[in-house]
């Protein structure tokens, strides 16, 4: 009888015998220990208190810079070592791609797909940049907040426009139609 390792026997008993466990497993505790060690080395200078403007502005920040990475076309090259292409997505500019491999690739690639999953990198991230330099961290999430608003914009355009060209075709046929009195 063999001796399956106890990942393995985890996976199966958690009822995903492909989830990479021990993947996941490395990367939390890279995540973990990347995180609590920067912040003991800077635990002097630490900030007493993050104002909510800064927490908006590094959160919408993260939120684009997040889906930047796991979805956007020119940020493929950074996915494709852990991920197949599918297609392109449901957003202007961005890809659908499937995670590929086993283990750790495979985790990798379901981190580097996943926006909300990358986010949390992301965001970690920004706050260290924030810890270490408030107006750097502010001057770097800016381009990413502002690159948000202009992508939300973008995307809200085409119904904007459609709904002010049907507002004014309303008009302009409500302007030659006879009005009726009483």
């Amino acid at each position: 009888m063999a001796m399956s390792n106890p990942i393995t026997r985890l996976a199966a008993r958690y009822g995903d015998a492909t989830a990479p466990l021990a993947g996941y497993a490395v990367l939390a505790g890279a995540f973990n220990l990347g995180l609590i060690g920067y912040l003991a080395a800077r635990r002097h200078r630490l900030p007493t208190r993050i104002g909510v403007e800064d927490v908006v502005l590094l959160g919408v920040a993260t939120h684009r810079l997040g889906r930047l990475i796991a979805r956007d076309k020119v940020t493929r090259f950074i996915r494709a070592p852990f991920t197949h292409y599918d297609g392109p997505g449901d957003a202007p500019g961005e890809v659908e791609e499937t995670p590929r491999g086993e283990g750790l690739q495979k985790a990798v690639g379901e981190l580097v797909t996943c926006p909300t999953c990358i986010g949390l990198w992301v965001g970690a991230g920004l706050t260290g940049v924030y810890v270490a330099s408030p107006p750097l961290a502010r001057a770097i999430a800016a381009v990413f907040t502002v690159d948000a608003v202009a992508s939300a914009l973008n995307l809200a355009w085409p119904a904007v426009a459609k709904q002010a060209s049907e507002l004014s075709e309303d008009e302009s046929a409500g302007a030659s139609a006879p009005v009726a009195i009483g």
